[in-house]
């Protein structure tokens, strides 16, 4: 089932009632409810927006990813369930004991997913994807060689001209990046929890300071998705991150993904994939279900 998401813009009252969430704007000009079942994600921009407890912790229960943005309406932080899975003790315990070598392998994997997709959509845009065909048929366990960041150079400057520069504090359109991006973090968190995994312990990424390490490492192969968005905003002269642009990149979560011959919304594509990395962990499975753009 395809989830809603709730851009929170106004100043704002949210409560529970009857497992709804209420919405009640402090101008007292409109009311209205959701039920929470229906419910992915509430994005938060007004700082003027309060919530009770009670529909806190209804939302936690139910792997609602509340987004909180910051005054420059940049999502910034994100409430996490403890409890988003009734087997995850037993699944920390795997994802924590997994090999050096299970894990160089999944890593491999993903990087490949990731650079395929970059092709892909390099050949959907007739923009000569081919080029990065040497990348994704030699990458090596662990990907020692970083044949993802040297893919990267050639991907940008095919994508977007030899004069782009993929920089989060970079010219437009980098802020368009920067906000698909986030929002495709806390989704690809949200599956991480809903499949019983923490994210706070990576694959590859593992910076001290990032509280969702796992979520950068899973949420690789589909940036691209995010990507082919940007683009074409950045080809119709909208290189800025206002209302209009960053409902457009909303819909980056919802957009057809192929994974496993089936094409789905990007949000259940993710909990597919995030499902088959439980399996790995658990070594049921060796290979990764990852999503392919065409």
């Amino acid at each position: 089932m395809i989830k809603q998401t709730i851009m929170l813009t106004k100043p704002a009252s949210l409560t529970l009632k009857n497992l709804q969430m209420v919405i009640t704007l402090k101008d007292g000009a409109q009311t209205v409810t959701r039920p929470i079942e229906d419910i992915g994600f509430v994005i938060v921009e007004n700082p003027m927006v309060t919530f009770t407890v009670p529909l806190l912790n209804e939302l936690a229960g139910n792997n609602v990813a509340v987004i909180f943005c910051d005054a420059k309406l940049m999502p910034k932080s994100m409430l996490q369930s403890l409890e988003s899975n009734s087997t995850q003790g037993e699944s920390y315990r795997e994802q924590i004991g997994i090999s050096e070598p299970c894990r160089k392998q999944l890593w491999k994997q993903l990087v490949e997913g990731k650079i395929r997709n970059q092709s892909s959509l390099l050949n959907k845009l007739h923009k000569d994807g081919n080029s990065l065909k040497p990348y994704y048929m030699n990458v090596l366990s662990g990907d020692i060689d970083n044949r993802e960041g040297v893919a990267a150079k050639v991907y940008w400057s095919k994508l977007l001209g030899p004069e782009f520069y993929r920089n989060r504090m970079g010219a437009e359109p980098n802020s368009l990046f920067n906000y698909g991006y986030t929002l495709l973090r806390a989704a690809t968190a949200r599956a991480l929890l809903g499949s019983g995994l923490l994210p706070a312990f990576g694959l590859f990424h593992r910076n001290r300071y990032n509280a969702f390490p796992l979520a950068d490492d899973v949420m690789e192969p589909y940036r691209p998705f995010v990507d082919e968005l940007v683009f074409h905003l950045y080809a119709n002269g909208e290189t800025k991150l206002d209302e209009r642009t960053k409902l457009i990149l909303l819909r980056s979560l919802f957009c057809d993904v192929h994974v496993v011959d089936l094409v789905r919304p990007l949000e259940i594509a993710l909990s597919i994939t995030t499902a088959s990395l439980s399996k790995c962990y658990k070594g049921i499975e060796k290979k990764l279900v990852l999503p392919e753009l065409r």
